[in-house]
């Protein structure tokens, strides 16, 4: 008998959640048999009962499948056979490249791909939906989906500054103004701005650093840099970007890229709040699945050769398409492509 398509999650945390709720889902039309999912606290018990009638499989340490029980929850395996039984591992954890030396080494044998979030720098083969999609066919077992902010720009770089050419890009900058926490974490809320350091030489932040490095995979060098600042909010980030272009070009021709960017979503809103919002409502797990949201007002040309603009991130929703294409890439590498276009309803050419 052949191996079970099986996708194991580790974290139920802003990207564990949702990911595993979409994966459930629509695992048939993804062609998945199995989503195990790890968790390694008792706490949340109404969000793992929850996954759990939604198809999930509960995995966890041998140590505390007792408090699972005692709490009312019955686990469907140890967490060793998760890891052992899956096809893809999906880390959402904050401590990826920890599993990765201490424990996902031990199942490179059987196991297709590992596959980390945004702040596990190092842990694979960075990778980001669209950007550097060939990427997937030479990465090895390890790949590292890029944070939801990096997604942002590079999405931005890629539609108004490579369109013309890989070489059209002279420099780019970028501030990402960032909420504070999501709405479902109760720590590290900051009362007022707070500014950050740049504490990665010539790239600022380590958005910029990250999207050089997913560039690279395309055998470019681009010139970027970040700056980041964290705000009482715990809406959505915001993007403030300014393109140096080598080529001149128009408002225009801009804005028709972004329409024709299937990627990208155009909006009249100009707060967080209202576009929030619209992702609450519209999207699955309040998700949007789009790499950013555009108010197109606010797109200036101060010449023919700079473009300036403020975006949206849908974060964690862009993330969560980046880690289901890496994941349907190991288990269906010739036709994921198709598979996965049953997502298409959460994209929005316009919110």
């Amino acid at each position: 008998m052949s191996k079970k398509n099986v996708v194991h999650v580790v974290g139920t945390g802003t990207i564990g959640e949702p990911l595993i709720g979409l994966l459930t889902e629509y695992k048939k039309e993804l062609g998945i048999d199995d989503v195990t999912f790890h968790k390694n606290s008792v706490s949340e018990r109404p969000k793992v009962k929850a996954l759990l009638r939604r198809g999930a499989k509960l995995a966890v340490d041998a140590d505390k499948a007792e408090g699972f029980k005692a709490m009312g929850v019955e686990p469907a395996m140890l967490h060793d056979q998760a890891l052992n039984e899956a096809t893809v591992v999906i880390d959402c954890s904050p401590k990826g490249m920890d599993m990765k030396e201490k424990l996902y080494t031990k199942y490179e044998h059987n196991t297709r791909g590992f596959i980390a979030q945004g702040s596990e720098f190092g842990f694979g083969t960075m990778y980001a939906r669209g950007i550097n999609d060939d990427v997937l066919k030479k990465s090895g077992q390890y790949v590292q989906v890029v944070s939801c902010n990096t997604h942002n720009l590079s999405c931005i770089i890629d539609t108004l500054a490579l369109t013309e050419g890989d070489d059209n890009l002279v420099e780019g900058s970028f501030v990402c103004m960032r909420r504070a926490n999501d709405i479902s974490q109760v720590k590290d809320f900051c009362p007022a701005p707070q500014v950050g350091t740049h504490k990665e030489g010539k790239f600022g932040t380590h958005h910029a650093r990250d999207a050089y490095h997913l560039f690279q995979t395309r055998g470019l060098e681009l010139n970027l840099f970040s700056s980041a600042i964290k705000l009482p909010t715990q809406y959505m980030h915001s993007l403030w970007f300014d393109l140096r272009l080598k080529r001149p070009t128009t408002l225009e021709s801009l804005k028709a890229r972004i329409k024709a960017n299937d990627r990208i979503a155009i909006t009249e809103k100009k707060d967080a709040n209202t576009v929030f919002s619209f992702g609450r409502d519209q999207g699955h797990f309040g998700r949007i699945l789009n790499q950013t949201v555009i108010p197109l007002s606010t797109l200036a040309m101060p010449s023919e050769n700079r473009v300036v603009g403020f975006c949206f991130t849908p974060q964690d929703g862009n993330s969560l398409l980046s880690s289901v294409a890496a994941a349907l890439h190991f288990i269906h590498p010739d036709d994921f492509e198709e598979r996965i276009q049953v997502l298409k309803p959460y994209f929005f050419d316009e919110v």
